[in-house]
């Protein structure tokens, strides 16, 4: 297999770039994971009868993966990055392909563990090289045209869902055996199509826990909890409160992905001249106010159109996240990106292993309970924010130090 340097790599036709490569494989996963979301919650309540526990536990089992994130380090000593991250989007694939072949409750359970250890062994994979690959001064603009170009794939996906779901009569086994399938090729081609690309840094290839990340990693971890709720409870709302079926499901998505194609080159050009501090301060302050009126959705019965409307609201709010990346990647070392990855993406599934069990029993108790908490788990994200400079870097990663010379630890 062909190596080179990203400056070898300009003289590749504009189609073999890297960055190409980033907007492939950043438009071939959602196919697969958007599609298994999109038809999730009716799957289960429809097929194997999954109440608010049931569900509860099956996201807890999908986010052990992620826990486990850090174990990409040592696969990093075997493969090449860009190769890990493509067998995993190709794992991705096929699990989603097989999802419907396993109906019950323990089947559903170990196809979903599958699946999700290629989603999240990509996604730490796709995060460090898209901070590698692409130059800082451009990365909140370009992150966000990649958001947009995961959209835009999706879009094609969720329309065809919407348009012939139930003119055709389709089948959970179909669609997930065609969305499955689709990643699965598209990472095949992206192997045999492109040469490997050296990053600039050669990267550690062992665990990095640094005092001066100490405000990155606590963000990582509020924001995984908080967006837990929202993954697992704010869908599972649509489909058990007001009884959404699966075309009205994707239909929502389909709305959240069309704002998010618009929203998501301007939220990173917002990073862009705003900086990580105001651009997340407004993320976490739009974030309370929409958990809050989701908990108003079950204590005043307000009505389906308003929780519809907050769904969109929410997942928009979530594009600012790449603000988060561009913090990191301007107060990181270069060698740190990839095992900051993993121990981002771990650090980041601490809460998600066993809130979504726990809120689950919450759950049945007071829906409206797990919205308030989650209203708490923004204004905590909140207060971590402003804790950010208005210029970080090496030295200067909080408003707690100073600008020093990097420290080495």
């Amino acid at each position: 297999m062909r190596i080179l340097s990203l400056d070898e790599a300009r003289s590749l036709p504009p189609w073999r770039r890297p960055v190409t490569l980033l907007f492939l494989m950043a438009a071939a996963m959602p196919v697969a994971f958007a599609t298994w979301s999109a038809l999730l919650n009716n799957f289960v309540v429809e097929v194997a009868g999954f109440d608010g526990s049931d569900i509860g536990w099956l996201h807890t089992v999908r986010e052990i993966p992620g826990f486990l994130a850090i174990g990409v380090i040592a696969l990093l000593m075997l493969f090449r990055e860009q190769v890990l991250g493509l067998v995993a989007l190709a794992m991705l694939g096929v699990s989603t392909a097989l999802t419907a072949q396993f109906p019950s409750m323990g089947g559903i359970l170990t196809i979903t563990m599958l699946s999700s250890i290629g989603f999240h062994y990509f996604e730490t994979v796709n995060q460090s090289l898209q901070l590698q690959w692409i130059d800082k001064r451009r990365a909140p603009q370009m992150l966000g045209w990649i958001v947009a170009a995961g959209s835009a794939a999706t879009l094609a996906a969720y329309v065809l869902i919407v348009l012939t779901w139930e003119s055709f009569g389709l089948s959970y086994d179909f669609v997930y055996m065609v969305s499955g399938g689709i990643t699965a090729v598209v990472a095949l081609f992206c192997y045999l199509a492109y040469p490997q690309f050296d990053s600039p840094h050669p990267q550690l290839r062992q665990m990095v826990l640094r005092r001066r990340y100490w405000l990155y990693y606590a963000l990582q971890f509020m924001s995984g909890a908080r967006r837990q709720i929202f993954v697992v409870f704010a869908g599972f709302m649509m489909v058990e409160r007001f009884g959404f079926e699966v075309h009205q499901v994707t239909a929502l998505f389909l709305i959240n992905l069309v704002a998010n194609m618009i929203f998501a080159p301007l939220m990173g050009r917002l990073v862009g001249l705003w900086g990580e501090r105001a651009a997340l301060a407004f993320e976490y302050l739009g974030l309370i106010g929409v958990f809050l009126a989701y908990g108003g959705v079950y204590w005043f019965g307000w009505g389906v159109v308003l929780a519809s409307v907050l769904y969109v609201i929410d997942h928009m709010f979530f594009a600012l996240a790449l603000a988060l990346k561009t913090y990191f990647q301007k107060i990181a070392d270069p060698g740190d990106i990839a095992p900051t990855a993993a121990v981002a993406f771990t650090i980041n599934h601490i809460a998600a292993v066993f809130l979504p069990a726990l809120l689950g029993y919450l759950w049945l108790a007071s829906p409206a309970a797990v919205f308030g908490l989650a209203a708490g788990m923004a204004g905590i994200s909140l207060a971590l924010a402003l804790m950010i400079p208005r210029d970080p870097g090496p030295g200067n990663e909080t408003i707690l130090t100073r600008a020093l010379p990097a420290p080495a630890e």
